[in-house]
């Protein structure tokens, strides 16, 4: 296989865009994943239900993914999304047919090897294909330019890229694939707008509903209904079969920045404003300020109105009071020690103090051997019916499973902590069984916002990146595709026999009680996330009417208390209202345990602290 490197290293300012052409009037964006786990069928779904699409995005980097990456690419192995090839093998017939393109940031931080991963799927298939890799600007921290990659990636800090090489790869080699690292996720979607609908830089309004249409998308069927069923809430409780007909999500975007949100016409899942409200604000800290390196944009006034079940009106996002950040976000590996750990079962009469007694001797056995480690664990109980205990019908305790988690500063003491847990087998309390243990390196993502200055080897560079672009010279063979036939990409969507501007809201819950002490559930949803070692947790009433009122009560000082189990003595919790959503966002600092890098924590995301903030008794005002 002959590979031809037709780019070079671009040195991209933000500069003017000489004489955009507008190609469409309307393009057409879909996402295929969420995250590096996310179901490959659902997006082979998308394309086949969708005959409309433009562009499918593979959203599958996340930090922690991007770590994990770093450190099988250290040990010799790919650096790039090991499931590359199964994605690939599923899509590419159908979107080369179709005329879709797939932009991806499966490139981790080797994108040039999975382009060539992605050619050699190709080649097995008898695709006539261009791939287009958008190596990421890969810093070393000292002075010296290291002219090897790798040397490079093990030694450096990688900067967080905005849409610009993508556009750059569709307007020089249209190409079928642009695979990339660490693209800002909102960015992946907001290139291909960008490129078709013939936008520029300084057109601040129309970048910031781009962006926000990406952010909306980038966490797949999360928009549409996945993650979002909860039998303890009436408005939420999903019945199965539409939970498992979801249809990932996609978004028409108009040359004039209307935004329209869609999933498969039929499919399951629900696409409302609650859908869209907690998607709007998760992972989100200030309303006002939401960061991309593109644009900053506003998204305090963005509301959401239903056109059909299917699909619904995206408006009121518009660019900050500075419309374009002054630093880029840097990602920096530095080592965190090793991660040790350990799991045993406790069941019957008695169960949990037993648990507590392991945890205490495991504790003890690993300060005998090395002073002053035991600050460093955590001990967890859980479990409900793993060991198949019949219970009783009293509210009593049948079974639990102790999880130890350890971050320790060697890897010796990481091992030594997984074999004194696995001494329980014969020292410690009775009955207990189904011991697991392992150890592992583990690496952190410092974050740094580093002035453009800090950059080294450019002038005033605010992006730098190099492209390549490879065709493979063989025949391009279609037959026993099955399927939608090919279409014209250029064609238009047909849009005709709705009334597209005066939306209509189908339907709202009523107002929920004043004056009654009731748990929050029933008068909102939430969704939590995290941002390095902050959390955020959106609060969604479910009558928008309601939010003056949870307003009144959602304080700062009731998120606290809410909040006080996770609390460090640094933590600071500030709410925000978001008007156009009828929302309210949390946002809590310093409290995940370092961050999902390094956290001891099972929930190392902080997902599931909105069920506890949902579970605090409110009264609210008439």
């Amino acid at each position: 296989m002959e590979f031809r490197k037709l780019g070079n290293v671009e040195n991209c300012k933000i500069k003017l865009r000489d004489n955009p052409l507008r190609r469409k009037k309307r393009v057409l964006v879909g996402c295929g994943a969420g995250f590096g786990g996310d179901r490959s069928l659902a997006a082979l779904k998308l394309l086949q239900r969708v005959d409309q699409l433009d562009y499918i995005v593979l959203e599958c980097l996340a930090e922690r993914t991007l770590a994990d990456r770093y450190q099988t690419m250290m040990s010799g192995g790919d650096g790039f999304d090991p499931r590359i090839t199964e994605w690939m093998s599923l899509l590419l017939p159908i979107s080369v047919e179709k005329g879709v393109c797939i932009i991806t940031n499966m490139g981790g931080v080797d994108p040039s090897g999975a382009q060539k991963a992605i050619m050699k799927v190709a080649k097995d298939m008898s695709l006539d294909i261009t791939v287009s890799a958008v190596e990421e600007a890969v810093y070393p921290q000292t002075e010296m330019r290291l002219s090897d990659k790798q040397e490079m990636i093990n030694c450096g800090a990688s900067t967080y890229l905005g849409a610009a090489p993508v556009v750059e790869c569709l307007e020089k080699y249209k190409p079928h694939v642009v695979v990339a690292s660490r693209i800002a996720d909102a960015s992946l979607f907001l290139a291909p707008m960008v490129f078709e609908l013939g936008w520029n830089w300084n057109d601040y309004e129309l970048l910031a509903k781009g962006a926000l249409a990406g952010h909306l998308l980038e966490c797949g069927c999360q928009l549409t209904g996945g993650y979002f069923m909860h039998s303890g809430d009436e408005h939420r409780n999903l019945p199965i079969p539409k939970l498992l007909d979801l249809s990932l999500p996609f978004a028409e975007v108009q040359c004039d920045g209307q935004v329209y949100l869609g999933k498969a016409v039929g499919s399951g899942g629900v696409l409302n404003r609650s859908t869209c409200a907690q998607q709007l604000l998760y992972e989100v800290g200030d309303p006002s300020a939401y960061i991309t390196p593109d644009v900053i944009i506003d998204i305090r006034d963005v509301n959401f109105q239903p056109i059909t079940p299917d699909e619904i009106l995206c408006l009121g996002a518009k660019p900050a009071a500075v419309p374009v950040p002054d630093t880029l976000l840097q990602l920096i590996p530095e080592d965190c020690g090793w991660k040790g750990w350990g799991e045993i079962s406790y069941g019957g009469f008695g169960c949990l103090h037993r648990a507590e007694v392991a945890s205490i001797m495991v504790r003890s056995w690993m300060e005998e051997a090395f002073p002053g480690v035991r600050d460093g664990i955590i001990s967890y109980m859980i479990g409900l019916d793993s060991l198949k205990i019949a219970r009783s019908d009293k509210d009593e305790i049948s079974e639990v499973r102790l999880r130890m988690d350890g971050l320790f500063e060697s890897e010796e003491q990481a091992a030594h902590f997984a074999r004194e847990f696995t001494a329980l087998y014969t020292n410690g309390p009775a009955g207990g069984g189904g011991i697991s243990v392992g150890h592992k390196k583990e690496i952190t993502l410092r974050k740094e916002l580093v002035s453009v200055k800090q950059i080294p080897e450019s002038e005033e560079p605010l992006r730098k990146f190099s492209i390549q672009v490879s065709r493979e010279s063989v025949f391009w063979r279609t037959s026993g595709l099955g399927g939608n036939p090919s279409r014209n990409r250029n064609a238009e969507p047909d849009r005709a026999g709705t009334s597209r501007v005066e939306a209509v809201d189908r339907g709202g819950a009523v107002p929920a009680p004043s004056g009654e002490r009731m748990p929050l559930h029933r008068a909102a949803h939430c969704r939590s996330g995290d941002k390095g070692n902050d959390l955020n947790v959106s609060v969604v009433p479910h009558c928008p009417g309601d939010l003056s009122r949870l307003k009144a009560v959602i304080t700062p000082r009731w998120a606290r208390r809410a909040l006080s189990a996770f609390l460090e003595e640094s933590t600071r919790v500030e709410v925000y209202e978001v008007r156009g959503a009828s929302a309210l966002n949390v946002i809590a600092t310093d409290v995940l345990d370092g961050g999902v890098n390094r956290s001891r924590r099972i929930d190392r995301h902080g997902k599931t602290v909105s069920d506890v903030v949902l579970a605090q008794e409110i009264v609210l005002p008439p």
